[in-house]
C-alpha cells in the first residue's frame, strides 16, 4: 500500500513498537511539548533529555516521569554530545533537537570519533501534504548541504530511500530541478541532473527512477511536461521526490508550500545510524510528533 497523506501515514505506523528518544537539550518548553505529545500519541517508550536537570524537572509532568532519564549538562554542546552518546550506547533509536546550537547539535552527530555519522553525507528531507498534489511530496537537500557536488547529490537519493520505502514506494520518482531542461555548461545543475539520469537508466540507482534536468513545472504538472515535449518521462509530472540543485532553492520553495500552498510539512535529518530531528525552536509539538511519525516510516522502510 502507498502512503499518501499524512493521516494514512499516522494510521500506519500505529502498530509499530515505540521509539527509544534522546532529546538534545531537552530544558526548553517547546522540546519538552514534543516529548509530551510523542508519550500521548503512544509513539515513544522512553526518552533520555541532556541539559539542565532543574528546567528539565519542572517542564516534565509527573504523569512521565517514570519514563524519562535526566542527564546533566553543562552547555549545548556538552548536551549535544551526550545525546548522541546514548544513541551509540544503543539507548536511543531517534535523535530530537532541543535547546542546543544547531551547529553543535550536527557536529557531534559527525564528529568521526563519537558521531553517529552512517551515510556519505547528512541530509534534509521536508516531506509535505498540499491540497495541489495528490500524494506526499519530499524536497531535498534543503537544510544542510549549501551547494551539493554530483557525488553529494547521489547521496542524498540513497539517503532517502528508507522513508519512501516506509511510504510503500519500492521506486521513488525523482525530478532533478534546475532552472532549464537544457544541458548548458553554463549551469552546472543541468549537467549533474542529465548524469545522475542517465545512471539511473542504467540501473546504477536501485530504487530510483530519477530524470531532468527539469524546471518546478515540469516536476510536478502533466500539463507543464505535456508542453515542453516531455510527457514520455516516468518522472514528469508525478515526482515524489524534488531534488534542488541548491539549499537555498529548496528552503525556499518548502516555506512557499507552507505559505502559499496551504502545506503541512514533517522534516528529517537522514545519513546518521538513527532518525534525526533538527527542529526549530519555533517549531510546535505538532511538528516535533510528525518528525517521529517519519521516523517510523524510516525504520519501518529500513526492516527495523
Amino acid at each position: 500500500m502507498v502512503i499518501r497523506s499524512f493521516d494514512a501515514l499516522r494510521a500506519a505506523m500505529q502498530g509499530r513498537a515505540p521509539l527509544h528518544l534522546a532529546v538534545a537539550g531537552g530544558d526548553d518548553a517547546g522540546a519538552m511539548a514534543g516529548v509530551v505529545s510523542g508519550f500521548e500519541a503512544g509513539l515513544i517508550a522512553s526518552a533520555a533529555l541532556t541539559g539542565d536537570v532543574a528546567v528539565m524537572r519542572a517542564l516534565l509532568p509527573d504523569a512521565w516521569r517514570n519514563r524519562v532519564r535526566l542527564i546533566a549538562a553543562d552547555s549545548g554542546a556538552q548536551a549535544a554530545v551526550l545525546a548522541v552518546a546514548e544513541v551509540r550506547a544503543g539507548l536511543a533509536d531517534v535523535l530530537m533537537k532541543g535547546h542546543v546550537d544547531s551547529a553543535a547539535y550536527l557536529r557531534a552527530i559527525v564528529d568521526r570519533e563519537i558521531g553517529i555519522r552512517a551515510g556519505a553525507v547528512l541530509s534534509n528531507l521536508t516531506l509535505a501534504q498540499m491540497p495541489s498534489v495528490p500524494r506526499l511530496i519530499g524536497a531535498t537537500d534543503n537544510g544542510i548541504i549549501p551547494l551539493p557536488t554530483l557525488d553529494q547529490k547521489r547521496a542524498i537519493l540513497l539517503n532517502a530511500l528508507p522513508l519512501f520505502r516506509g511510504l510503500g514506494l519500492d521506486q521513488v520518482r525523482v525530478a532533478a530541478i534546475a532552472a532549464s531542461e537544457k544541458v548548458s555548461d553554463r549551469q552546472p545543475a543541468t549537467g549533474d541532473a542529465a548524469a545522475l539520469a542517465e545512471e539511473s537508466r542504467s540501473g546504477a540507482l536501485a530504487g530510483l527512477i530519477v530524470d531532468g534536468p527539469f524546471g518546478y513545472d515540469v516536476a510536478l504538472s502533466a500539463r507543464a511536461a505535456e508542453a515542453k515535449g516531455l510527457q514520455a518521462s516516468p518522472v514528469a509530472g508525478q515526482a515524489d521526490l524534488i531534488l534542488f540543485p541548491s539549499i537555498e532553492a529548496g528552503n525556499a520553495t518548502v516555506k512557499a508550500w507552507k505559505l502559499h500552498g496551504a502545506a503541512q510539512t514533517g522534516s528529517i535529518v537522514l545519513g546518521a545510524t538513527v532518525p534525526v530531528l533538527l527542529n526549530s525552536r519555533s517549531d510546535g509539538a505538532a511538528q516535533r510528533v510528525l518528525g517521529l511519525v517519519m521516523a517510523q516510516a524510516i525504520r519501518a522502510g529500513q526492516g527495523l
